[in-house]
């Protein structure tokens, strides 16, 4: 029954939006390459159903991929910029222009660097979800507590001694935050990197497909590819949540241990 009840709301509103979806094309007569049917949706994504699941299948390895370097570089420019207050003050900024450079504008040096294909996919993913983790790793390292800092340099503690043992155990529900932003931030940026440098073809990711239907004037192809898009992006940050589940169960476990 809780299972039930968590379940219920979202699925009612879905269920509710595509409802009011199907009546306001039949209400008000709207064409089908402007706005299609449900239905139409469905039947588009189920005749295209191989090209598609090959599209859903690069779109995740593409986002994963991305995910995975922004993770590692995130959480490890964060632990660095909080050694010190003046390599925050010096390098901090320069990490906001992954948030302020428009990705539409770096995709097409991404390409020139590295090429059509995956590769320029997997490091327009990792710029976009790289900021979240950087931001959130370093305001988790600035909440550790003094006295504990005080205690660690008390005993002489070395500082990766300091940073395993203190720092990044403190900063575990900061950083797990980061990585729920970065999640969703990387399906983002693996979709507007297949627009510029992705292959087209039977296997090529949702980003092309949607660019390939937009030519053809296949509004339910897209809404089909976007929705695809959409759920790739849910099951990566249902992974992501449920494994900051984990770590801050024990993370939580472990505080109400040492608190007694």
């Amino acid at each position: 029954m809780p299972r039930i009840a968590v379940a219920a709301p979202p699925i009612a509103v879905v269920a509710a939006t595509v409802l009011l979806w199907w009546l306001a094309v039949r209400a008000f007569e709207i064409p089908e390459y402007l706005l299609p049917t449900p239905g139409a949706v469905l039947e588009a994504v189920w005749v295209e159903r191989d090209r598609l699941a090959w599209g859903m299948l690069a779109t995740a390895i593409g986002a994963s991929g991305g995910f995975a370097i922004a993770a590692a570089l995130g959480i490890a420019i964060g632990s660095i910029l909080g050694l010190s207050r003046f390599l925050e003050r010096g390098f901090y900024p320069l990490t906001l222009l992954l948030q302020m450079v428009p990705l539409v504008a770096l995709a097409p040096i991404l390409v020139v660097w590295l090429g059509y294909g995956q590769r320029a996919v997997i490091a327009s993913a990792a710029i976009v979800a790289l900021f979240p983790v950087i931001a959130n790793t370093l305001g988790g390292m600035r909440s550790v507590d003094r006295d504990l800092e005080e205690l660690f340099s008390l005993h002489r503690a070395g500082l990766a001694s300091r940073w395993w043992r203190l720092r990044l155990p403190a900063s575990l529900p900061s950083i797990v935050t980061g990585l729920r932003i970065a999640a969703g931030l990387a399906v983002i940026g693996a979709i507007v990197g297949e627009f510029v440098s992705a292959y087209a073809g039977d296997r090529a990711p949702l980003g092309m497909v949607i660019v390939s239907a937009m030519r053809e004037y296949r509004t339910d192809l897209m809404f089909g590819a976007i929705g695809l898009a959409a759920i790739v992006g849910f099951a990566l940050f249902g992974i992501v949540n449920f494994g900051g589940w984990l770590l801050l169960r024990r993370w939580h476990a472990s505080a109400r241990s040492s608190s007694d």
